[in-house]
């Protein structure tokens, strides 16, 4: 915690001085710093400039002002640890759309040139680097002393609570939502319009835009512009619904984002590259498909939760974990979990397109360095950590006896997972009275996938199936080797593969 707070924001600038002065190579930035020390990271600080401020200032106006006053639907957050709704204004997509629009427009009448912005980019890194701080210190005054709602708190620990932050949803007076406006609004927004200036940077340079280039840059607004087309459904992931406003989020996004994010095109403005028509096209197909897997998962698992699991996915109606859980003041709830579609491949399969995207996007810039594609290592870092959080997150739930898994239109009962000596063995509590066959059963109980072998410890299926109209508890003894889905002891889906003996009781 400590390190990242430290040398997160030297990285930045490092990040910088090499992809514009150092030729993109770490190498020549090494050496630089083995030979001058501290004195050589000192000299290759740019100090804040007045105009460098004035750029940052104008542009966080803007978008406050765009958040503020833009028509949007309302949208209400999911119910915090505390009780409490958020209730946003989603009108992400058309500030995005008026952001872009002003800024080419500035541009082609001769108002501002962006490539101002591109000289003036090491000034206005070390500007955000300072500034941010100095907000996540607000947050942290502001989390003490006035609190915007009942999901605020303290950990005792000083470090800690500037770092994860005090507040889930904290506001500036009642409609304008601080973490929208780091994340969405300032975060995102700057990713494309600093996208769109290295374009014209380049163009300023060379008098084109190289393909390398315009697919990196298609791609990125391609991808920004799907993240605020689903921008109501972020407001319900866990860096808005769970992580505080601190420095860890706030300020990653004011300044982590505008710089490492958009990484890729600030190394190709001084590195063209000539890919070719095909392979162009080729890399440009491959990332916009990644992009739509990305923006299709998001869009079941928001459709699912939208009716409540009253869809269909892929053709047919989705199989469902009901999870049913307690909360801290011992409250009861429930939580819908999707496992068909995507989410029917592994439990954060939406990582995995996104990843790739990134790649798309950055392997334009081809090989001769690394640096470009330390967003994508970022990134996979980050995902993998998130995800791990996810998990340790839902493991925390106190899930009760109740939850109940269902397949396509059928529940099949009310089921807990457990382990024992023997392995994991799925339990049920009810009993079924209508003619099941053992294999069915097992298979919408644990969406087995039996394309491997079944060995049955007795020959005959039907002989331990239940006999029509009866009631009598009979014990299901079956052993398989496949991949197969199953509810874990928190409601959290997890993926096995292995040989392993599964008792059945019903």
């Amino acid at each position: 915690m400590i390190s990242l707070l430290t040398l997160c924001p030297p990285f930045v600038i490092l990040l910088w001085y090499t992809m514009v002065h150092a030729d993109g190579s770490v190498l020549k930035t090494y050496e630089y710093l083995k030979q001058n020390g501290l004195e050589g990271l000192k000299n290759i600080w740019p100090m804040p400039t007045p105009t460098a401020w004035k750029i940052i200032a104008c542009f966080g106006a803007f978008e406050a002002f765009l958040q503020l006053v833009l028509p949007g639907k309302r949208f209400e957050g999911p119910v915090s640890p505390n009780g409490n709704v958020p209730i946003y204004k989603a009108n992400g997509l058309q500030a995005y759309a008026v952001t872009l629009i002003t800024y080419l427009s500035l541009w082609w009448f001769g108002i501002f040139n962006p490539a101002i912005v591109y000289d003036h980019l090491g000034e206005i890194y070390s500007a955000l680097v300072v500034g941010s701080f100095v907000f996540c210190i607000f947050l942290y005054i502001k989390g003490h002393l006035a609190p915007s709602s009942s999901d605020s708190g303290s950990s005792g620990n000083v470090i800690i609570d500037f770092y994860w932050g005090m507040e889930l949803y904290p506001r500036i007076g009642k409609h304008f939502d601080i973490k929208v406006f780091t994340n969405c609004r300032f975060g995102m927004m700057s990713w494309a319009v600093l996208a769109v200036t290295y374009c014209i940077k380049q163009y300023e340079l060379y008098g084109k835009v190289s393909d390398s280039m315009l697919v990196n840059t298609a791609l990125m607004l391609v991808y920004i512009t799907k993240f605020f087309l689903w921008e109501s459904g972020y407001w319900c992931t866990m860096d808005i619904a769970h992580d505080r406003a601190g420095f860890y989020i706030c300020w990653g996004c004011l300044v982590w984002v505008p710089s490492i994010y958009t990484s890729p095109g600030m190394y190709l403005v001084n590195h063209p590259v000539n890919l070719g028509t095909q392979l162009a096209l080729s890399i440009l197909i491959a990332g916009l498909l990644c992009i739509y897997i990305n923006y299709d998962c998001d869009r079941q698992r928001q459709e699912f939760r939208r009716t409540n699991g009253k869809c269909t996915i892929w053709g047919k109606a989705p199989s469902k974990i009901v999870a049913q859980y307690r909360t801290t003041k011992g409250e009861t709830k429930n939580s819908l979990l999707l496992t068909s579609g995507w989410w029917g491949l592994s439990r954060h399969f939406h990582y995995v397109p996104e990843i790739l995207a990134a790649f798309f996007w950055t392997v334009p810039a081809l090989f001769n360095h690394f640096l470009p594609y330390f967003y994508v290592v970022f990134l996979t870092i980050l995902l993998f950590d998130r995800a791990k959080r996810d998990d340790d997150r839902c493991s925390s739930k106190n899930l009760t006896s109740n939850s109940s898994i269902s397949s396509g239109m059928e529940n099949i009962g009310r089921c807990t997972v457990t382990k024992s000596l023997t392995g994991l063995y799925l339990g049920s509590t009810e009993s079924f009275g209508n003619s099941v066959g053992c294999m069915s059963l097992f298979t919408r109980a644990a969406r087995a996938d039996m394309s491997d072998s079944v060995n049955w410890h007795d020959n005959s299926c039907t002989e331990i199936g239940w006999p029509r109209g009866s009631s009598k508890p009979v014990d299901v003894a079956l052993e398989f080797r496949g991949t197969f889905w199953l509810a874990h002891h928190h409601p959290c889906i997890y993926p096995l593969s292995y040989l392993m003996k599964t008792y059945v009781t019903c």
